[in-house]
């Protein structure tokens, strides 16, 4: 591991810390960590794949801290493991050769109608009202879940908060559907992750020292969101896709100067 500055160091584990504080619960960290990371000089690409080092550390500790809660029902949520898992394999293939520029306007487009859905149905989430999924939801579940982990090895920005809003659409409350998102994060993220370090993208020496920050603030995040309860998620929910948007907003109109 090369010999990093004090200052670096302390950089790594402020923004590590705040960044898996909020993705812990419903997903968005990167909007902190990776910007840290091209901030702190690492090249795009070397700050991607980074970031997924440390964003699975984090979110592997996040998802335990679901599991001994009992807001992860293995028997719901196991199933698609698998698909997110090679859909972001998949996904983080396709973008060493593609650009991922023509999808952005398409996500803005999908997080602004979810952040209008979710304002505007205030009780929506707020109780658990899943029943067992028929033949055709479960198939056009599956698929989503797939083309979900296809995007976080794609592109990634906001993973956490579009599983979380699957999850809801299924009848999960925001709790149940943050540990659910959360262990089929872990599912998109290690996928992406493989293929990162197949590349030989990852630089070890950042991402660790991010990780080991990203374990503590996933673990004092999901904690914060088990005692605070739904309405505490549902407005994090709603402040992160917020700013997922600005981001896009601001991506997209960059661009083009």
């Amino acid at each position: 591991m090369e010999e990093l500055s004090l200052q670096i160091v302390l950089l790594l584990l402020l923004f590590g810390f705040l960044a898996a504080f909020i993705d812990s619960v419903v997903g968005g960290g990167g909007l902190i960590s990776t910007p840290a990371l091209l901030f702190l000089g690492l090249p795009p690409a070397a700050a991607l794949a980074t970031n997924k080092l440390a964003g699975t550390m984090g979110v592997l500790t996040s998802t335990i801290r679901f599991v001994k809660s009992g807001k992860v029902d293995f028997r719901v949520v196991g199933k698609w493991f698998p698909f997110v898992f090679i859909g972001s394999l998949g996904g983080s293939i396709t973008v060493h050769f593609l650009s991922s520029a023509f999808l952005k306007p398409v996500i803005l487009i999908l997080l602004v109608l979810v952040a209008i859905y979710t304002i505007f149905k205030k009780n929506w989430g707020t109780t658990s009202t899943y029943k067992p999924l028929s033949i055709k939801k479960l198939i056009f579940f599956t698929a989503l879940i797939f083309i979900i982990g296809f995007y976080d090895g794609f592109l990634g920005a906001g993973t956490g908060s579009f599983i979380l809003f699957a999850f809801l659409f299924m009848g999960f409350d925001f709790l149940q559907s943050a540990g659910s998102a959360k262990f089929l994060n872990f599912g998109s993220n290690l996928g992406a992750l493989l293929v990162f370090l197949y590349f030989d993208s990852v630089v070890f020496s950042y991402g660790l020292i991010m990780g080991f920050a990203m374990i503590v603030g996933s673990f004092v995040g999901s904690n914060v969101a088990l005692s605070k309860g739904v309405t505490y998620v549902r407005t994090l929910f709603i402040l992160v896709t917020l700013s997922l948007i600005s981001k896009n907003i601001f991506d997209y109109v960059n661009q083009y100067k």
